[in-house]
């Protein structure tokens, strides 16, 4: 690709709706990444999307695909014929169909594999035996793997002929016979060495090793931290399945850090911005049927409480405030404790010591706020005892929304639920059920009785 200009989406969109600009559009496109190429065109409706794919060279169009969300791609599928659908396989490699077979129509896929040789289907039948999340599914084959008992002047030999066509490749994956990984060795190892010295005389035995059932996540992490360009991913016998590099690694990280921002809202990070309105109502239907659910519980804890809401008006009038500063009380320690489980941050030994803490800055924060409010309500309504029925309900509230926001996720990870995904709908429930019962339910004694 020619040197890289600026992303510039409004042009590039704006751009593409005009017939006129397309062979210019082509040309801002080539110069991108394939990242950017797929950022681009997720940004445009799906007519507009589909035509401007059409008109790339066909090495950036299956290098965008990869890059680009399911629906998105699945979108840019379902428009092409099956002559523009055989001459995209036609052009892909494998790691390329690996990472877009489940979108391909069957006979597609079926046509594509029937055109590969027997190393590509090995390396594909290898990759299949993975589940789509572990690592050992996008181990990298694009890699320079040396012998043990090879020499140094064969290193060098070798960094000389393939190095400089290649990405992250400052060093050689080093195997035995068998193909079992015995380590790395660094290109700048092997500066004013001899050229006769046995090569497993300068292996790297100490970099991080990610294995193919790793879940795809937790690998990229190992590799993220690492300090490597790439990591070797091995199979269950030790034998080099291929690499995991830092770029494949941070696009990965971004991947999953989106995900869980997605699912906070309900949401699938694959869904496409232009998606057809059925296919996205159908998607949120399911998440908006359990926010009823959870609000029908919260409706009847109201209910219990009629009489008292018809005798005292004041206090449907300060309901929302009990709830709502629950809420966001428990939503801050709910994301805090979600980001340090993603990041492996949180052990068993530190749940009790993260409980106190949140308990202590729930009890802090709640006391402090119960008594700006109960002040407020004082002001506003000419009664203490109201003023410190809201009070003491806000009090109770925060600290048990601060417990819930650090055992919530803890639960929900044990039971292999993404907290991202539940745990915001289910602390919602409890700050706004403890919330209304603690409010009502102190009314109800002080005022009634």
């Amino acid at each position: 690709m020619a040197e890289n200009q600026p992303l510039d989406i409004e042009e590039i969109v704006r751009d593409s709706f005009n017939e006129d600009e397309a062979e210019q559009l082509t040309g801002k496109l080539s110069q991108l990444e394939p990242e950017e190429i797929a950022i681009a065109l997720e940004a445009m409706p799906v007519e507009q999307r589909v035509s401007t794919w059409l008109s790339l060279h066909p090495d950036d169009q299956i290098a965008a695909l990869t890059y680009m969300r399911v629906d998105a791609r699945d979108n840019i599928f379902k428009q092409l014929d099956e002559a523009q659908l055989r001459s995209l396989v036609e052009g892909m490699e494998v790691d390329d169909l690996i990472e877009l077979l489940d979108e391909l129509p069957q006979r597609i896929y079926d046509y594509a594999c029937s055109r590969l040789d027997e190393s590509q289907r090995r390396w594909l039948d290898t990759a299949l035996a993975y589940d789509e999340d572990q690592c050992g599914r996008y181990a990298d084959h694009d890699m320079l793997i040396i012998n043990k008992n090879a020499k140094v002047r064969d290193a060098i030999r070798l960094f000389r002929q393939l190095a400089e066509d290649a990405e992250y490749h400052d060093a050689l994956f080093v195997v035995d016979r068998t193909g079992r990984y015995a380590g790395l060795v660094h290109a700048t190892q092997l500066l004013g060495l001899g050229s006769h010295l046995p090569i497993e005389t300068v292996i790297d035995n100490e970099a991080p090793i990610v294995e193919g059932e790793m879940e795809l996540d937790q690998g990229s992490d190992i590799v993220s931290r690492s300090g490597y360009t790439a990591l070797a991913v091995i199979d269950d016998e030790g034998k080099l399945l291929g690499r995991l590099s830092i770029g494949e690694a941070l696009e990965n990280v971004r991947r999953s850090l989106e995900s869980q921002f997605m699912h906070t809202a309900g949401l699938d990070e694959e869904e496409d911005l232009f998606a057809p309105i059925f296919d996205s109502a159908k998607r949120r239907a399911l998440w908006l049927g359990i926010n009823l659910l959870t609000a029908f519980l919260a409706a009847w804890t109201i209910g219990l409480f009629e009489a008292t809401l018809q005798q005292v008006v004041a206090l449907a009038v300060l309901m929302p405030i009990v709830a709502s500063m629950g809420g966001i009380a428990g939503s801050q320690t709910l994301t805090l404790i979600i980001r340090g489980l993603a990041l492996e941050q949180i052990t068993p030994k530190t749940y009790m010591t993260l409980l106190r803490k949140e308990l202590g800055v729930g009890a802090i924060n709640g006391v402090l706020w119960a008594l700006v409010i109960a002040a407020i309500t004082y002001l506003w309504f000419g009664d203490w005892i109201i003023g410190g029925i809201i009070g003491m309900a806000i009090v109770i509230n925060i600290v048990i929304a601060a417990i819930s926001g650090v055992l919530i996720p803890i639960w929900l990870e044990k039971l292999d639920i993404d907290p991202a995904l539940s745990g915001s709908v289910i602390l919602t429930t409890v700050t706004d059920v403890i919330g209304f019962f603690a409010f009502l339910g102190l009314g109800s004694l002080f005022l009634l009785s």
